[in-house]
């Protein structure tokens, strides 16, 4: 079965985007093997918001991953570059179960606290920025229900001071 991976940069306070959704303060180690991670994908899950801003960005189908986006105001003709969907508790596991790799939780709180409330995220991974932000989108919106993690790796990027951490969800 194919996991639901929610792998996301966050700043030290908690917060995935700045107040104004700003990601300037995520730094990029020259550690990190971005290549190698994106193999691990062929699927990638998105809010609205989150979509609206790679699509900002040119870059709207995510690195020629297949892209479903969770929306009730997106209508499928206005976005030709994605599949939409307002109905994740249907669309997640139907992917669960399909063939292809890993399928890639890409940003947004939002969709990530729906998709953990509902049991479909199998893995959080996280890398901590060395950063204060003081407020922003954080990792988890409230209200959020309790979620229990086990810590099944971990690794300090010594060259930037970011801290990588990953849990399954159990």
């Amino acid at each position: 079965m194919r996991r639901v991976r929610f792998s996301v940069a966050m700043s030290l306070d908690g917060y995935i985007a700045g107040p104004k959704g700003e990601y300037d303060w995520i730094v990029m180690d020259p550690d990190i093997d971005f290549g190698a991670l994106f193999k691990d994908f062929d699927t990638v899950l998105m809010g609205r918001k989150s979509y609206e801003a790679a699509r900002q960005q040119g870059s709207g189908g995510m690195l020629g991953m297949q892209a479903f986006v969770f929306s009730r105001t997106l209508r499928q003709r206005d976005c030709p570059d994605v599949t939409v969907s307002d109905t994740p508790e249907a669309t997640v596991p139907e992917l669960k179960v399909g063939d292809g790799k890993d399928i890639w939780l890409f940003g947004g709180g939002g969709l990530f606290r729906s998709l953990l409330d509902l049991g479909l995220v199998d893995t959080v991974e996280v890398a901590i920025i060395p950063v204060l932000l003081g407020s922003g989108v954080p990792l988890l919106p409230h209200p959020a229900a309790r979620a229990k993690l086990r810590l099944t790796g971990h690794r300090v990027y010594e060259k930037t001071g970011t801290t990588a951490l990953e849990y399954v969800v159990v």
